[in-house]
């Protein structure tokens, strides 16, 4: 059993007395009896010296004065690096479809679609290569004749439209195609360098056909013909025109 000193403070032999808030101290007469209480400080000063060598080769150890260590803010940025592009990395990385997901498909307008819209504010150019407003011709039946000239279907339209509508042709490029002469109403050929009506249509020029598209007064797509092959596809709405 082992002897404790006399009253906890100090020794019979004259040493130093212990710290009282550590209480009563017991040595032992059989030091193996300290041997799990000595492997365990081992343990911890182990794990102390293992620390502190790494916080010196990572340069994180206190400067002189009690100063923070020059590498830490470093390797806090880089950790928030890290964490940023990891991020960025799980954002933009591909996934594959659901099973219930579908891409969605937007088709072009269709000619049903375009009737209601406004027609653009384009300027067309004339045999004199002078700038014309394509909206200051309206009411009008405006005919495409950029893949084909068709001039029967241009004579048909032209004998059919009321008065007061204007019956127009656009070629494609600069090129201001030569229209024949109608008595019962002129038909003012003009060109669309730029294309801008039929891209504004979205409707590809076929080879042999013509697109008609009927214009009322106020401007406003009454109906796109994508391709005339008949009177009958827009006799009914050639009276909307003039009213």
């Amino acid at each position: 059993m082992g002897m404790p000193d006399a009253d906890g403070q100090g020794s019979a032999d004259g040493l130093p007395g212990l710290p009282p808030e550590w209480g009563r101290i017991v040595v032992p007469d059989d030091p193996s009896a300290l041997a799990e209480e000595a492997a365990q400080v081992r343990r911890e000063l182990r794990r102390s010296a293992n620390g502190a060598r790494w916080r010196r080769h990572l340069g994180l150890l206190p400067r002189p004065g009690g100063r923070p260590p020059l590498r830490l803010p470093l390797l806090v940025m880089l950790v928030a690096l890290l964490i940023t592009l990891a991020g960025l990395f799980a954002v933009t990385w591909p996934r594959p479809p659901r099973g219930g997901d579908r891409p969605t498909v937007v088709p072009y307008p269709t000619a049903t679609d375009l009737s209601g819209r406004a027609l653009p504010a384009l300027d067309l150019v004339d045999a004199e290569n002078s700038a014309v407003s394509l909206r200051s011709l309206v009411p009008a039946v405006i005919i495409l004749v950029d893949a084909c000239p068709c001039p029967e279907r241009v004579a048909e339209v032209a004998a059919l439209v009321p008065p007061g509508v204007a019956v127009v042709t656009v070629g494609g490029g600069r090129t201001v195609r030569s229209t024949p002469a109608s008595p019962a109403a002129p038909v003012r050929p003009l060109a669309d360098p730029a294309g801008g009506l039929r891209a504004f249509l979205r409707l590809p020029a076929r080879p042999g056909a013509a697109t008609a598209v009927l214009v009322d007064r106020a401007g406003v797509l009454v109906q796109v013909v994508p391709e005339l092959r008949s009177a009958e596809d827009y006799r009914a709405d050639l009276t909307r025109l003039g009213s």
